[in-house]
């Protein structure tokens, strides 16, 4: 199950080795609004060095999966970060390749205006039907 969130980064802590073969990082961003929430992710293994090009108290965007897990009648939830991206980094859907900002024109061509759709003969009586 994956799940995509929008806040500042407020903290960004040290790797830590688990074990010979297992690492982590933890971060921390918060959010928005009247009562701003502190939500904690970690990053395993060689995701550890994805927070490390953001600074703390910038916008970012987390994309994550819920995990949880049982030990000794005990349970344990992380928010298991797999991608960062820059909050102001506006992606373009490769299926349907629309501008970020309206009246921004395309790379290619431009928006029609309002001038390429009269005929160049403003002979407007001749309807198809």
């Amino acid at each position: 199950m994956s799940f995509e969130i929008t806040g500042k980064l407020h903290k960004v802590f040290e790797v830590q080795a688990k074990s010979e073969r297992f690492q982590t990082r933890e971060f921390v961003i918060s959010t928005d609004g009247q009562y701003p929430q502190f939500i904690k992710f970690q990053l395993t293994q060689d995701r550890c060095e994805l927070i490390s090009n953001f600074e703390e108290g910038k916008d970012i965007k987390v994309f994550f999966d819920l995990r949880g897990r049982e030990w000794q009648e005990k349970y344990f939830t992380n928010l298991n970060a797999w991608k960062i991206e820059s909050a102001a980094t506006e992606s373009v859907d490769a299926a349907n390749p629309i501008p970020a900002a309206i009246g921004e024109p395309p790379e290619m061509g431009g928006f029609p205006t309002a001038n390429d759709a009269v005929p160049a003969n403003n002979d407007l009586d001749d309807l198809p039907f």
